[in-house]
């Protein structure tokens, strides 16, 4: 929150300090025309819009300064409903429902619909913190912070407030078979997935221990895209983990979030 009591986000893009506030989103888009939506979008003012149009235009910054996933990040964490393709720009989509008493619930979605994921597999962790941030927002947790998976920002990944509880959440992706880096395409990586995964899920652990004695009042929870290897690695140290008061949160394919 901001001093006159708006939701709003602060973030650093390009060097550049900015802060955004959700009804400044919501005034500047009033009277403008979505374009075409070729694969994310943003619902503002009951009206979808590219997601990267929105960001531009509540922002002032040219596109060609950002990524999709940016804008995507910012304007999930200020509590827009954010998706995949959308082929109606004002058909409502199903909302959230918060009926269970539990951090985080499943998100509904349509049948078929495309995840909230950015380019390449569903499984980075820029996808995954993605779709965790739009699963938070949609019930109703406050996003206080979410860092830069692309600049590869220390630091918490995401950190959220409900009803008086705190929570840092460190993601983690799954390992790819290649490389991500264009120029090493067709180049298969040295270590096995699964190898890679156990080194990932003990860096997550380390981080999430780390955090309840950093923020012993916080919940402290580690994010993972619901694999087999992770759910092995989960239940060798289920019980640790439970005695730590360390979470586990599962994101699936379609984006639905649920904790263990």
């Amino acid at each position: 929150m901001n001093s006159h009591g708006r939701a709003a986000i602060r973030f650093t893009l390009n060097g550049q300090r900015y802060e955004l506030a959700r009804e400044d989103v919501e005034a500047r888009l009033v009277d403008v025309n979505p374009d075409a939506i070729r694969k994310h979008a943003v619902r503002v003012n009951d009206t979808w819009f590219p997601a990267v149009q929105a960001f531009e235009v509540a922002t002032g910054i040219p596109r060609s300064e950002f990524i999709s996933h940016t804008a995507r990040r910012h304007l999930a964490a200020l509590g827009f409903e954010v998706e995949g393709n959308v082929e109606s720009r004002t058909t409502s989509l199903p909302t959230v429902s918060a009926a269970a008493p539990v951090p985080v619930a499943q998100a509904a979605r349509p049948a078929g619909a495309t995840p909230v994921v950015g380019g390449g597999e569903w499984h980075t962790e820029a996808n995954v913190q993605a779709a965790l941030v739009t699963a938070l927002a949609g019930e109703g947790w406050r996003i206080l912070s979410v860092a830069n998976t692309a600049t590869k920002e220390h630091g918490i990944d995401v950190i959220a407030s409900r009803d008086g509880l705190t929570v840092g959440v460190e993601v983690k992706g799954f390992p790819s078979r290649n490389y991500a880096d264009p120029a090493r395409a067709g180049e298969a990586k040295r270590t096995s997935p699964s190898t890679q995964a156990g080194h990932w899920f003990s860096q997550a652990v380390l981080a999430a221990m780390r955090l309840r004695g950093k923020e012993p009042g916080w919940g402290s929870v580690i994010a993972l895209p619901d694999f087999p290897r992770y759910r092995d690695l989960h239940a060798e140290t289920a019980g640790s983990l439970a005695a730590a008061q360390i979470e586990v949160w599962w994101v699936e394919q379609d984006g639905t979030v649920h904790r263990s």
